[in-house]
């Protein structure tokens, strides 16, 4: 059975960026770029299921968002790193809104340690959130996806994915990113009958992940960087439509 195709591929081009009607989830979404996809998602009309872990104002979050929108905006706490809690949360979702229409797989964590000193689960956090996180995610959506016959995942990668950036050390991060580049493409081929599955790997993004980096770090960055600039999280929110597009890791240097 063939990719499914956009119902009305010929239609302006504009029209064909609307997402009014759909439904879509973010995990990670209270924050950095999760935040950004949430809001990114609600301006081109679809309602949207923000899934959080911690976050202590998840809930007005969704609420502003969805006051600045005028579309319905949700919040789901859920952990990733269990199969049995994100997949009751997707349920969960389905059963409010309906249907399901895009998840986005965003959740991620990154530690600095130097490989000669991780411990069992010191390496576990990194990858409980970054790799099984993804796969839980992906599965649970997947189940839905596969009974409505569409869908489309996107999953929230890294550069560090295929390349070492210095000078943190983050081997379980950029392991664990690589993994989960590949794991998308493996979907992609396994659930083609009946949903996309595409990557997207930022860089160097101004989240609150990185302004907790030591000066001299961030300095670093800005030394090794062409355009002297790291890009903001808004800034990601029109690189996720492709109608035709599945395989993919879209890499953002």
């Amino acid at each position: 059975m063939p990719l499914y195709k956009p119902p009305n591929p010929s239609a302006p081009v504009l029209s064909q960026f609307s997402l009014k009607g759909k439904v879509a989830a973010v995990t990670g979404g209270a924050r950095g770029i999760g935040l950004e996809i949430v809001r990114g998602l609600a301006e081109a009309g679809a309602e949207v299921a923000l899934i959080y872990a911690t976050s202590k104002d998840a809930i007005e979050i969704a609420s502003q968002i969805a006051k600045d929108t005028g579309v319905s905006i949700r919040a789901y706490q859920s952990d990733v790193r269990s199969r049995a809690s994100i997949a009751a949360t997707v349920d969960q979702i389905v059963q409010d809104f309906g249907h399901l229409d895009v998840m986005v797989a965003n959740s991620g964590v990154c530690t600095d340690i130097p490989s000669l000193e991780y411990t069992e689960e010191t390496w576990k956090d990194n990858n409980s959130v970054n790799l099984d996180g993804v796969m839980w995610t992906a599965q649970a959506a997947g189940k839905v996806f596969k009974q409505q016959g569409r869908g489309n995942l996107i999953v929230t990668a890294s550069v560090s994915a295929t390349l070492v950036n210095i000078p943190q050390k983050q081997a379980a991060y950029n392991s664990s990113k690589a993994a989960a580049v590949h794991l998308a493409k493996s979907l992609a081929v396994e659930w083609v009958d009946f949903a996309r599955v595409n990557c997207v790997s930022p860089g160097f993004i101004e989240t609150e992940m990185l302004y907790v980096q030591p000066k001299e770090r961030f300095d670093k960055w800005m030394e090794m960087i062409p355009g002297k600039r790291m890009a903001e999280t808004s800034e990601l929110k029109g690189v996720r439509h492709k109608s035709w597009c599945s395989h993919i890791d879209l890499d953002l240097r």
